[in-house]
């Protein structure tokens, strides 16, 4: 049997590239959804495969027997998001607790990367947050300053406070954060009114 010379290899590797769709080679984020109480197993895996992954906590309050404790929980409960090339995703796909990466038709979905982004720093800069049942539909509005520029969602009202909500429509869930009104302005301010996406009543999965 004939070796392969590096050269050989190396063209062939370019040429296999050069066939493959720009979203298999282009790194973006996309929800991993595992298996139940899974989420922080999944995240260590993934970290030990050196994938770059983010799953976004919160703090909750438990009574256990006398006294009460605070816990570290998902605040996407089932999810964990990963930054990678489709052409890795076997990498993800392999660690223990990860049941699928989520998209259509058997195709992954990429996360929109400002939406990650921008929780990731929000949530690093102390931002309170918590889940919320999933939310598309009421007074809507953007975050003009601060680590979470940019976002848009759904200001509701609560024990006299408001609270923005923002909503991944990919996995059908939504968060509450709080934010000062002050830092907030009509989703519409500077442009052209245009319907608003048009979202699946339930979640579409590879």
């Amino acid at each position: 049997m004939s070796a392969i010379s590096p050269i050989a290899g190396l063209e062939r590797d370019k040429t296999e590239r050069a066939a493959l769709p720009a979203a298999y080679l282009e790194e973006r984020w996309y929800a991993a959804y595992t298996s139940a109480n899974h989420e922080k197993r999944v995240a260590e895996q993934l970290g030990v495969r050196a994938m770059e992954h983010f799953l976004p906590v919160y703090e909750s309050e438990r009574r256990w027997k006398d006294r009460r404790v605070r816990l570290q929980m998902p605040l996407f409960p089932g999810y964990v998001f990963v930054r990678l090339a489709l052409r890795e995703r076997l990498r993800v796909l392999q660690a223990p607790g990860v049941a699928r990466l989520v998209g259509c038709n058997g195709v992954p979905t990429a996360l929109p990367e400002e939406e990650i982004e921008a929780l990731k720093a929000g949530l690093a800069d102390g931002v309170c947050a918590e889940p919320h049942p999933y939310l598309t539909t009421g007074r809507r509005a953007r975050v003009k300053t601060g680590p979470l520029a940019g976002l848009e969602g759904i200001l509701v009202r609560r024990k006299n406070r408001t609270r923005f909500i923002i909503s991944l429509d990919l996995i059908l869930r939504s968060v509450a954060v709080e934010v000062d009104v002050a830092d907030l302005e009509p989703e519409w301010a500077g442009k052209t009114p245009t319907p608003p996406p048009v979202v699946f009543a339930k979640e579409c999965r590879s």
